[in-house]
């Protein structure tokens, strides 16, 4: 027994009607049925020869056509030669356009494209937890983004809000017993930011979580020398490094990742 021919035809990758096709024929315990693809259609003459192929063949065309010159072409094309066809999507996509009440962007490959960003999203995400707090130096090298500052100066929550803007980040505390990895050294100091804070404000931001972890809030760790003396550590190391430092003293993390996104596009124009 000959095979059927069904043609998907997309203006984009063709995913979700191949898709939508092979549930349908399943239905029919999809046997003896050919799914053939054409991708990427920009212009009426492939629309014509794939329906002269379905008059040929006796297939049937499913198609995701979001341009509406595309969809009427194919449309009529078909009927005149009595093709039967499919429009997957065009019919949503008007029902859609009467509620929302505004016009369609007509542009191929949208969902394509969200899911390339949501996975750009997951991976720089992942990415930022994998190279937290300098567990493993070799991300400095391959980060968009490399955040340096001693510890408690909102490194690990501004890294995941940049990863969640799709930029990669690798953050390095600072510790004066600590030499940094060399690879702080070698990366572009235009991908660095140092996070400065007052030695007040870190005292305070310190002793705060001592107390939530039911510690001495007198500890070493908060203590205003101490702090002082890390914080001129933290100086020598930028100095060397040449490159951008951003008070964080009064900043909310919204606020300090603002002005890195800033300062990178704005090195982007030039």
């Amino acid at each position: 027994m000959r095979n059927r021919v069904v043609y998907v035809v997309s203006d984009s990758v063709g995913e979700t009607a191949e898709l939508v096709v092979k549930a349908a024929v399943s239905q029919f315990n999809g046997s003896h049925t050919d799914i053939k693809r054409i991708p990427y259609v920009e212009d009426t003459a492939t629309l014509a020869e794939v329906v002269a192929l379905a008059k040929l063949n006796n297939a049937i065309i499913a198609f995701t056509l979001v341009v509406p010159e595309l969809r009427d072409f194919l449309v009529k094309e078909a009927e005149r030669e009595g093709v039967i066809v499919n429009d997957i999507i065009g019919p949503l996509i008007d029902k859609m356009s009467g509620l929302y009440e505004s016009n369609p962007r007509y542009e191929a490959g949208l969902v394509r494209k969200l899911d390339e960003d949501y996975f750009k999203k997951i991976e720089a995400i992942e990415f930022a937890v994998k190279y937290d707090d300098g567990r493993d130096p070799r991300g400095i090298l391959r980060a968009d983004i490399v955040l340096i500052g001693v510890s408690r100066t909102s490194k690990t929550p501004l890294s995941q809000y940049l990863a969640h803007k799709r930029f990669k980040v690798a953050n390095v505390p600072i510790v004066p017993e600590v030499d940094p990895p060399e690879e702080l050294f070698k990366v572009s100091q235009n991908k660095c930011f140092g996070l400065k804070i007052s030695p007040e404000k870190l005292n305070h931001i310190r002793r705060e979580r001592l107390k939530s972890l039911g510690l001495d809030d007198q500890a070493i760790y908060a203590n205003i020398n101490r702090i002082k003396e890390e914080l001129d550590h933290f100086e020598s190391i930028i100095t060397k490094i040449g490159c951008d430092v951003i008070d964080v003293s009064n900043k909310a993390v919204e606020e300090t990742a603002n002005i890195i996104l800033n300062k990178i596009n704005k090195r982007k124009t030039y």
